[in-house]
């Protein structure tokens, strides 16, 4: 890390709490990433989380999982469905449908904080940073891009340099989610080695690892931002105010 490296993360990136997936509240009806749970975190003033991933046709999505089951009743990877499909699925416990970028762009209007998370295959491709960044050009509201890839943090930095970018990150990356990765990059990725390559402008690490200590120091020497999710419990927000700037927080109102 160096301190020529000058964040430009903005007060507005940590003012309020930050709705994981949006406000979604499954028992009432209210599915993550959806417009209904946008709309509820429009109204509670928070700050909002999603996430995005291409279409077949290249569209960006407002989608977290890679397979549609859990979310759906269809099966399959999401990256296989069109934009019309998308929009056409069926969710489990709503009527809503699946949102694009831009959709979502334009039920916030500005009105909001949005933190966009980058979704990955890890396999060299950047199209979904750069659609991203096609779809936000002239978006006038406050919105960061992140992502757990080092290679789309530094794709969204030579692409839109001036939207606020910050590394999604754990520390030891033990979850069965990860076996995919060589012990040598987890290292490499939870001791924050990518940083050159990212120039990233706060980072949004896992609360249960906190605190870590390369984020201690990226955060009093380089001055990043940090955020932490996901928020559930009283312990993971003492965990928060503790060593983050901002929670990432779902399950509760704060």
């Amino acid at each position: 890390m160096s301190r020529a490296i000058t964040p430009n993360a903005p007060a507005w990136l940590t003012a309020r709490p930050i709705a994981h997936r949006a406000l979604h509240d499954t028992a009432h009806g209210i599915i993550e990433n959806t417009p209904s749970a946008v709309d509820a975190a429009l109204a509670g003033n928070y700050a909002i989380e999603v996430d995005i991933q291409l279409s077949a046709d290249g569209e960006a999505m407002v989608f977290h999982d890679d397979t549609l089951e859990r979310l759906t009743f269809a099966s399959g990877p999401a990256h296989a469905l069109t934009t019309e499909a998308f929009r056409a699925m069926e969710l489990r416990g709503t009527t809503d449908r699946t949102m694009t970028l831009g959709d979502l762009l334009a039920r916030v209007a500005g009105r909001s904080t949005l933190v966009i998370e980058l979704k990955s295959q890890y396999d060299g491709n950047l199209a979904v940073a750069r659609r991203a960044v096609e779809v936000l050009a002239g978006y006038a509201g406050p919105v960061a891009l992140m992502s757990f890839d080092p290679d789309l943090v530094a794709a969204a930095r030579d692409l839109a340099p001036h939207i606020p970018r910050g590394f999604t990150m754990e520390h030891s990356y033990d979850d069965p989610e990860w076996d995919f990765l060589s012990a040598q990059t987890k290292s490499a990725w939870g001791h924050l080695e990518p940083f050159a390559l990212m120039q990233p402008d706060f980072l949004a690490h896992y609360v249960k690892e906190l605190p870590s200590e390369p984020v201690t120091r990226a955060r009093r020497e380089s001055g990043l931002a940090v955020l932490t999710w996901t928020v559930r419990t009283l312990e993971d927000r003492a965990i928060a105010a503790l060593h983050a700037d901002q929670m990432i927080f779902e399950g509760f109102r704060p």
